[in-house]
């Protein structure tokens, strides 16, 4: 790639966040991840490496997952989309890391979660805000007085 290029690989949440029965991929996801980062700079300074993380994506490999089907109703819940991440959707944004005007975007996790990867592990969308708060100004936000 001496004359330029981009380089892809797909990771998934489960490197950053412990996600269950992901087991050993983590610890594969994250060595890809960190590898991804340092191969531009060592390697190809005219290429850039960029490594897509879409949320739970059925597929052949997932499949083998337990209790997958869980995880993607988990997912959904959890997004703030409330949808899930498509074959098309990694796609697109691949894609689009892959032209000129993006070459210097490098060394990044570009997530393709639909807001997935935001929230926390336990919550939802419709439980993030803590019990209590009802916003900015009202007598229970975060300053506790008016």
């Amino acid at each position: 790639m001496r004359k330029g290029g981009t380089l892809f690989t797909i990771t998934y949440y489960g490197s950053q966040m412990v996600v269950k029965n992901y087991n050993i991929m983590g610890v594969a996801k994250a060595a890809l991840e960190a590898r991804c980062a340092i191969w531009r700079p060592s390697s190809a300074p005219r290429a850039s490496a960029c490594t897509p993380s879409p949320g739970p994506l059925a597929t052949r490999a997932a499949s083998g997952i337990p209790e997958f089907d869980e995880l993607l109703d988990k997912a959904r819940a959890k997004a703030p989309t409330l949808s899930l991440v498509s074959i098309d959707d990694v796609g697109v944004a691949t894609t689009l890391l892959a032209y000129d005007a993006t070459r210097l975007i490098t060394g990044e996790t570009l997530y393709i979660d639909g807001g997935y990867h935001i929230i926390d592990l336990l919550g939802s969308v419709r439980s993030c805000r803590p019990r209590g708060l009802r916003g900015p100004g009202s007598a229970k936000s975060a300053g506790g007085k008016r």
